[in-house]
């Protein structure tokens, strides 16, 4: 095996006194280094958007929330709240009332969710870190926070106490209404803060104390849509989802950051696969090039192989050669097209050379599984190209 590869070392890097040889040798390197750098730049472009899309949903979503399995409500006694701050692993929780709303604001309309919120809720969501203009919300009542997308779609302004915003919610109960408005909870509020997260949840949602959201709601104190709750560093969430379910006498769903937003998941993780398998396409189209330089040489050594089959050397030794010459090409070449795209990656992380808005650069990560998946597909399609092409070897001692 030592021999075979002092061979191919010979082979490889030693200039041939073929200069078609020697050019389809530089290409077919510059093509592996070039897949290489390639596929790695694309990864690694595509963990640092694959972040920056769910930063978003990470401001907004828990590590669990708690839902009910039936209902829109659960009951919650003081006990079992004592019970539940209790788990270990849990670092902070919040109760959630939430309801589709009405909106009114000096003759536009539109539809929303009313968030209910306590104190604690800051500590759960980094929510309050995404306000644009006023504050957050403070411990009176009819005030809330809104979102960007709400703000602009009725044109509302903060502190406008002269134009209250009107909320309004279909009230509890299966009677008869005779008159319209008694169908209806309404409460005018000042907006004191306005959030901005992504278009979506800018114009899904307004904040306001859960206090308040009762009240309009009709809720007991006892009753919550959800509870929101922040895991303590290096906690198990599924110990910490079973901790929950014991406490809780009402049957309920916890549902970690992934499974709230599930679909975004499925179709990040869809794209970053179908960007793998698209430009590892374009590797294997480039180690064609590896596979016609082996050829190539295995042609023009055809004298050097019998001379080495007559002294001894048997055929899978002679195939090895060639085999190691490919292998050696493919894992030299990937490793070269990684370390350069690694100190492409880290200038774009240290510098932002490219921007996507002047005040933006295009997001980039470095994650150490992007660098072991290039170097592991370059190795199994390299050494499958290799072993194709040497395969031909022992064509060369036969003829």
């Amino acid at each position: 095996m030592n021999f075979s590869l002092y061979i191919a070392k010979r082979y490889l890097f030693t200039k041939s006194s073929n200069n078609a040889i020697n050019i389809i040798t530089i290409i077919a390197a510059v093509g592996v280094f070039a897949g290489a750098f390639s596929l790695f730049i694309v990864l690694s472009g595509f963990s640092g958007l694959k972040d920056f899309s769910l930063s978003f949903s990470n401001e907004f979503d828990p590590d669990l929330k708690v839902f009910p399995s039936s209902g829109k409500t659960i009951s919650i006694s003081e006990a079992e709240k004592q019970n539940l701050y209790k788990i270990q692993g849990i670092s902070a929780s919040s109760e959630i009332v939430e309801e589709r709303i009405f909106l009114d604001y000096r003759s536009k309309n539109h539809t929303a969710f009313i968030k209910g919120v306590d104190s604690e809720y800051r500590k759960v969501n980094n929510i309050d870190s995404s306000i644009v203009y006023g504050n957050w919300l403070t411990d009176s009542d009819f005030q809330v926070v809104a979102g960007n997308g709400i703000t602009r779609l009725l044109t509302l302004s903060a502190y406008d106490y002269n134009h209250l915003l009107e909320i309004m919610v279909p009230r509890p109960g299966k009677g008869q209404v005779t008159v319209p408005t008694d169908a209806f909870n309404k409460e005018g509020v000042v907006v004191t803060g306005i959030y901005s997260v992504n278009e979506e949840l800018d114009s899904k949602y307004i904040f306001a104390n859960i206090s308040f959201a009762r009240q309009l709601l009709e809720l007991e104190e006892n009753q919550v849509s959800a509870m929101e709750i922040k895991l303590a560093p290096g906690a198990d969430p599924e110990t910490v989802t079973s901790e929950i379910k014991k406490i809780l006498s009402q049957d309920v769903m916890v549902k970690n950051r992934a499974q709230l937003n599930e679909t975004l998941y499925k179709m990040l993780n869809t794209e970053n696969l179908a960007v793998y398998l698209i430009f590892t396409l374009v590797l294997i189209i480039a180690l064609f090039n590896v596979v016609g330089s082996i050829i190539m040489v295995i042609l023009d050594k055809r004298e050097n192989i019998k001379t080495l089959y007559s002294l001894g050397a048997t055929e899978n030794t002679i195939k090895n050669i060639f085999f190691m010459q490919g292998a050696l090409m493919t894992i030299v070449g990937g490793f070269i097209g990684v370390l350069f795209a690694l100190i492409l990656v880290y200038l774009q992380l240290q510098f932002d050379l490219v921007m996507i808005t002047p005040s933006l650069p295009y997001p980039v990560k470095i994650k150490a599984e992007n660098i072991i998946l290039v170097l592991v597909t370059i190795g199994i399609l390299g050494m499958t190209a290799s072993y194709i092409a040497a395969s031909r070897s022992k064509k060369a001692i036969q003829a």
